[in-house]
């Protein structure tokens, strides 16, 4: 069970790497490329699977629930952004990728500082 959740952990870190990196590298021509909403709905899918893994082993520490929600919040809302910006090109501007890109890092943020 822990092998399981530790090949969802990276493809979850990948997921967001994927974001976070075609966001900066389109940042100048202001668009979304595809791999980018394939990187956050893995990101999403693994980090639901991960939870769901850890609540139900005996072998793997409970989640905290409070640092799901936010980071589950914060992935949804980058989610949309994705979306709306892969369905309606014409509105995505610099600022716009900037607030993905923040917003994904400041759910790394909270991975790694929340104990």
């Amino acid at each position: 069970m822990e092998f399981l959740y530790h090949l969802l952990l990276v493809l979850h870190l990948l997921g967001w790497a994927i974001v976070l990196g075609g966001v900066l590298v389109n940042l100048r021509s202001a668009k979304i490329p595809k791999g980018v909403l394939h990187g956050i709905l893995t990101a999403l899918l693994t980090g639901i699977l991960m939870v769901g893994l850890a609540s139900a082993s005996d072998d793997l520490r409970d989640p905290d629930n409070a640092k799901v929600a936010v980071k589950l919040v914060i992935a949804l809302v980058v989610t949309a952004l994705v979306v709306y910006g892969v369905r309606k090109p014409r509105k995505v501007t610099t600022g716009y990728l900037g607030a993905i890109a923040g917003l994904t890092a400041v759910n790394v943020a909270v991975a790694v500082f929340w104990r």
